[in-house]
């Protein structure tokens, strides 16, 4: 079973990861800690490494088959240097890179365009407008609608202005096959590299969703009753409050604990109580027990909460037994040895779920009343039972008579010491 202290400790899982160096790359420039804005950004950051890398295979291109034109090698080199650079615009703005690489992408189309004509199909890298959605976000549609609109608008100018053969490659119908098929095979691959960065980014972000869910969900299974929990997951609208017959609830003090937490340093006292708490805890999922809550230094614990109400008072007074002989071993605290003193009672109670920023999963009414009382009004050392429960119990444990007792709010009443199992003793 998954522990609170191990849940809140544990590390988070490596999920789908890129290699470390290509996480640096893609992330830098970006100062922001706003999540949302990490992942555009990081999308810019692959859209420019992308275009820079599309440059240059054009500077390349220009090497093996343009004529000589120093200045649309300069330009096209100036966009590779251009492109690597963008991701320093991080830092002036959240969309500052990404509406530049608009203005990048429509200077490096409109020179395409230029120096080698529409022959060339440069055009068919507009098909990559649409990625400027995933560099801004559905929340700047308005700034996302004035870059296409402006993609739009030069669209139009060079389809209807632009030359159909450039100042380039005039003449060379193999250099404008292999410029145009450059052009549609580096737009697939621009559009194929940023889409699978982005599918990469929401997978991981699913995949982080799941593990929040399946924590939340131990959580809540830690924090209430499997039963509750199941209940709770179903109709998260719907109230739980149950009525109980036959519920068994234990209280658990350290006498003498107040004198001897003074008389001891802040870290032995956690540290006494927390080894005493996490035996108990280990004690109730043992027996199939709800642990309800601690209380300074008493416990408190219950059974029979979602039927099998006899059975549930036999583990409660096996619980008792066996919290009983761990405390009896237990070392002293600051030279005072501590002795435990528990009440048991069975009877009815309401049992629900209560708070908002904290929620538990409590008991009220006669059994948690008589119960407290069966504690407060007991012996150190001993397990005090109710009538209610002795008959609960039948002849499962070996009980010794105290007799009539004066308790406040109860009155007179009848009560017994829990001394041991009779499967125990036949043992």
């Amino acid at each position: 079973m998954t522990r609170l202290r191990d849940l809140v400790r544990q590390q988070r899982e490596r999920g789908l990861r890129l290699p470390a160096w290509l996480e640096r790359i893609v992330s830098a420039g970006i100062v922001t800690t706003d999540p949302q804005v990490v992942q555009r950004q990081r999308i810019v950051n692959v859209a420019a490494l992308a275009g820079s890398f599309n440059a240059f295979s054009r500077v390349v291109a220009n090497l093996s088959y343009a004529e000589n034109h120093p200045l649309m090698q300069a330009v096209f080199g100036a966009l590779v240097i251009a492109a690597l650079l963008i991701h320093r615009l991080h830092r002036l703005g959240d969309n500052a890179a990404a509406m530049t690489i608009v203005i990048w992408f429509l200077a490096g189309v409109v020179a395409s365009t230029s120096f080698y004509g529409l022959q060339a199909q440069a055009q068919a890298y507009f098909v990559l407008a649409g990625v400027l959605w995933f560099m801004v976000g559905l929340k700047n549609w308005r700034l996302a609608i004035a870059g296409l609109a402006a993609v739009f608008i030069v669209t139009l100018m060079v389809l209807n202005l632009a030359p159909q053969q450039g100042i380039a490659i005039s003449g060379d119908e193999r250099a404008v096959k292999f410029l145009a098929m450059q052009s549609f095979i580096n737009a697939i691959t621009i559009n194929a590299l940023v889409l699978f960065y982005v599918l990469f980014l929401l997978r991981r972000a699913e995949e982080e969703l799941e593990r929040e869910r399946g924590r939340a969900e131990a959580l809540v299974s830690l924090v209430l009753p499997d039963a509750v929990a199941a209940r709770l997951r179903a109709e998260p609208d719907r109230r739980i409050a149950d009525h109980i017959e036959g519920a068994s609830v234990l209280f658990g003090d350290l006498v003498g604990f107040t004198g001897a937490a003074h008389a001891a340093t802040p870290e032995e006292v956690v540290d006494y109580l927390d080894q005493s708490v996490r035996s108990f805890d280990l004690m109730c999922e043992t027996y199939g027990i709800e642990k309800i809550k601690t209380i300074g230094d008493s416990y408190m614990a219950a059974s029979g909460l979602h039927g099998r109400s006899r059975d549930g008072a036999v583990m409660i007074g096996q619980l008792a037994l066996e919290m009983m002989q761990a405390q009896q071993r237990r070392a002293p605290l600051a030279g005072h040895k501590l002795e435990l003193r528990i009440g048991i009672h069975y009877g009815t109670a309401i049992a629900g779920v209560i708070g908002d920023t904290r929620i538990a999963y409590d008991l009220w009414g006669d059994a948690v009343n008589v119960a407290s009382r069966m504690e407060s009004y007991g012996v150190p050392g001993r397990i005090q039972v109710s009538e209610e429960y002795r008959a609960a119990v039948g002849e499962e444990f070996e009980f010794e008579e105290r007799g009539t007792t004066d308790i406040k709010g109860i009155g007179c009443t009848q009560t017994y010491f829990l001394l041991a199992s009779r499967d125990a003793d036949m043992g």
